[in-house]
C-alpha cells in the first residue's frame, strides 16, 4: 500500500515550526486529512460528500467522504463549514499541528477552488513565529486558486483561535466571489479570514518606495523578508541583518513584533479599504 503519511508525500515542514518555509505546502487536488495521512478525494457530480475516498488505510475502497467521515466518527460535509485558506491553513501539515495541538481530531476534506475577485497579499503585521503572514483583498479581476476546507464546530473554534485577533472571519457571499470547485460546480459561499491591520503595499520602483497596489503574499518568506530589510532601515536596526535574524528576534518578543509592525505604517506601506465584503456596499 502506498504510504499517504504527510511526511512521505511531501508535506512534512511546519511553518508553525520553521517560520521561514511559510505559508507551507498547500494541497494542489481534493484530498481527506485523516490524522497524519492524507487521502485522495475524486471529484465527481453530486457534492464533495459523496465524492470517492482513494487511499484509506482501512475500510472499503472508494467509499464516499461522507461515509469515511462517520467510519472516523466525524460529522458528514453538510454539519461543516467551509473556509477558504490564503496562507498557511492551505498547508495539510500546519492544519494537523493547530487542530492536534488544541486537542482535535484532525479529519478535515481540503479542496482546491477557483475563487474570483480576491487576491493574496501581505498582512501589516508579525505573527506570533516571527513570519509576515498573507492576507486576502478585494481584485475584481483576480481570479485565484485557493484552497476549501471543510471544517467542524469544535474545529473552527480553534482556528478562530489561532487567526484572532490578527483577522477577522466573514461569510464570503459565492453570488459575488464566485468558487468553482475541481468537478464544476459552484459553491454557494464560505469563510474567508480578512487582515484587521490591513495589507502591505508593494515597491513601486525603487524598493523604498510604495506603490498604491497590494504586495503579492504567499510566495517565499526568506525573500519577502528580505525585500523588506533591503526597504527600511528601521527594520534593519529592529531584525536584521537578514531573515534568519528577522524570525528570531521576532518570535522571541512580542513588543519587538509590535513595534517593527508600526515601522510598516511609518514607512507608508499599509493600505486599507481592501476588505472584499466593503466592495459589495
Amino acid at each position: 500500500m502506498t504510504d499517504r503519511s504527510l511526511a512521505a508525500l511531501g508535506f512534512a515542514d511546519v511553518p508553525a515550526l520553521r517560520p521561514l518555509t511559510y505559508p507551507g505546502r498547500p494541497v494542489t487536488a481534493p484530498a481527506l486529512l485523516a490524522g497524519s495521512e492524507l487521502w485522495e478525494l475524486t471529484p465527481s457530480p453530486g457534492g464533495p460528500g459523496g465524492w470517492p475516498v482513494r487511499g484509506a488505510t482501512v475500510g472499503p475502497p472508494r467509499e464516499p467522504l461522507d461515509a469515511v467521515l462517520a467510519r472516523l466518527g466525524q460529522v458528514p460535509l453538510e454539519q461543516r463549514h467551509p473556509v477558504i485558506a490564503v496562507g498557511s491553513n492551505a498547508s495539510p501539515a500546519q492544519l494537523h499541528h493547530k487542530l492536534t495541538a488544541l486537542g482535535h481530531p484532525a479529519a478535515v476534506p481540503m479542496v482546491p477552488v477557483r475563487v474570483r475577485g480576491i487576491g493574496v497579499g501581505c498582512s501589516a503585521h508579525i505573527g506570533r513565529y516571527g513570519y509576515v503572514a498573507t492576507a486576502p483583498y478585494a481584485d475584481p479581476a483576480a481570479e485565484t486558486p485557493l484552497v476549501v476546507s471543510w471544517l467542524d464546530d469544535a474545529q473552527l473554534a480553534s482556528v478562530d483561535a489561532t487567526e484572532f485577533p490578527n483577522y477577522r472571519r466573514i461569510l464570503l457571499p459565492g453570488a459575488s466571489f464566485p468558487m468553482v470547485l475541481p468537478s464544476g460546480e459552484r459553491l454557494g459561499g464560505a469563510y474567508l479570514y480578512v487582515g484587521a491591520r490591513g495589507v502591505l503595499a508593494g515597491p513601486d520602483g525603487a524598493p523604498d518606495r510604495p506603490s498604491g497596489r497590494p504586495r503579492p503574499g504567499g510566495g517565499d518568506q526568506s525573500a519577502l523578508l528580505t525585500g523588506l530589510l533591503a526597504s527600511s532601515a528601521r527594520l534593519r536596526g529592529l531584525l536584521g541583518p537578514d531573515p534568519g535574524a528577522w524570525i528570531r528576534r521576532a518570535a522571541a518578543d512580542r513588543a519587538l513584533r509590535e513595534t517593527a509592525a508600526s515601522v510598516f505604517a511609518d514607512e507608508g506601506w499599509v493600505l486599507h479599504g481592501y476588505d472584499p465584503l466593503s466592495t459589495l456596499a
